[in-house]
């Protein structure tokens, strides 16, 4: 999968905890994906957040399937 506008995603431990976000804003992946998920348009997410563009939301969701296709890999301790 590529990813055209993965520099869209920004990973700041002084924003929002670290969490992955929209170009640095207050605002992340977690929650533009949770409004898709709840039944909210593009149009109304961006109504509510004028400074998103459209390509944020499509990077929002690039990256959350990315996450959702990684594996957690138990080692063995010593």
């Amino acid at each position: 999968m590529q990813f055209p506008d993965i520099h869209r995603i920004t990973l700041n431990p002084n924003v929002m905890g670290g969490k992955p976000c929209i170009r640095g804003m207050r605002v992340t992946v977690g929650t533009l994906t949770g409004l898709l998920a709840s039944g909210i348009t593009h149009q109304e997410i961006l109504t509510e957040y004028p400074y998103l563009e459209e390509a944020d939301i499509r990077a929002a969701l690039m990256y959350a399937s990315w996450r959702s296709q990684e594996m957690e890999v138990l080692l063995e301790s010593a």
